[in-house]
């Protein structure tokens, strides 16, 4: 069994960390770790220590950390897609690929989902997708050095999995996207209960990830490209008849980056 659970850094990221659910082995893995001293300081405390770093993309919040990590625990693998701004990747993974987490007995499928970057991937496994920027909770990232129908077509990828499949993006962003959201789908009912659920997550101080994909697909506008009142609302915005799924999602992300970002 695998137990995952979050470490807040900077002011709205998350550090996943995970474990033996059962305490059976002190070795475990962390995904985008953005800066070093929070993991080490969790590690020391719990008397655990880093066999392996999984890496979704090159930005800087997500592997700032990684050189300090192993300035600690030299001989923790290090799995990051091939690209040349993560130096410090020990294992180049991409498509296909399955990473096996030492310590843990459990290896995760590899996935490519380029947008929000060029070369940014996710990892699948044990009922969890670490998707770090391409799908957040209630949202989606911005497109830096990817494309646009990159983006769409990952989302459309992540959508397709199991919809009990739970969703580690790498921040806090719920509340804003849900705005954003309301303002896409406002007689979504779905989204309404979930808008007041999330206020309460964040009112306790507790994070609102993961989450289900099932609910992402109910209220995420950004995975209901299909939807009448989405299109609707991406047409008003675009001015535009849209024609496609694609053409959907770059109306509404376009919409996000200029009018409420």
């Amino acid at each position: 069994m695998l137990r995952i659970e979050p470490i807040p850094a900077f002011d709205d990221n998350y550090i996943w960390l995970l474990g033996d659910a059962g305490g059976g082995g002190d070795r475990v893995t962390v995904v985008d770790p953005g800066e070093a001293e929070p993991v080490i300081e969790r590690l020391r405390s719990d008397g655990r220590r880093l066999a392996a770093i999984l890496v979704t993309h090159h930005h800087d919040d997500h592997q700032g950390g990684v050189a300090d990590l192993l300035a600690c625990w030299p001989d923790a693998l290090v799995a990051a897609p091939a690209e040349r701004r993560i130096g410090t990747a020990r294992l180049r993974v991409g498509e296909g690929d399955l990473v096996a987490l030492p310590g843990l007995g459990i290896g995760f499928q590899v996935l490519a989902v380029p947008g929000h970057t060029a070369t940014h991937l996710a990892y699948l496994g044990a009922g969890a997708l670490f998707c770090g920027d391409t799908l957040f909770a209630g949202g989606c990232g911005r497109v830096f050095d990817g494309s646009l129908g990159q983006l769409a077509a990952s989302l459309r990828r992540i959508a397709a999995l199991p919809p009990e499949t739970l969703c580690y993006c790498a921040h806090e962003y719920t509340l804003a996207n849900l705005g954003f959201a309301q303002w896409v789908e406002p007689a979504n009912p779905e989204l309404s209960v979930r808008i007041a659920a999330t206020r309460a997550t964040r009112a306790r101080g507790e994070p609102t990830v993961p989450s289900r994909l099932a609910l992402e697909l109910a209220t995420n506008p950004f995975l209901r490209t299909a939807e009448p009142a989405v299109i609707a609302a991406a047409e008003t915005f675009a001015g535009t008849g849209l024609r496609d799924p694609t053409a959907v999602f770059s109306a509404l992300r376009r919409w996000k980056d200029q009018r409420y970002d």
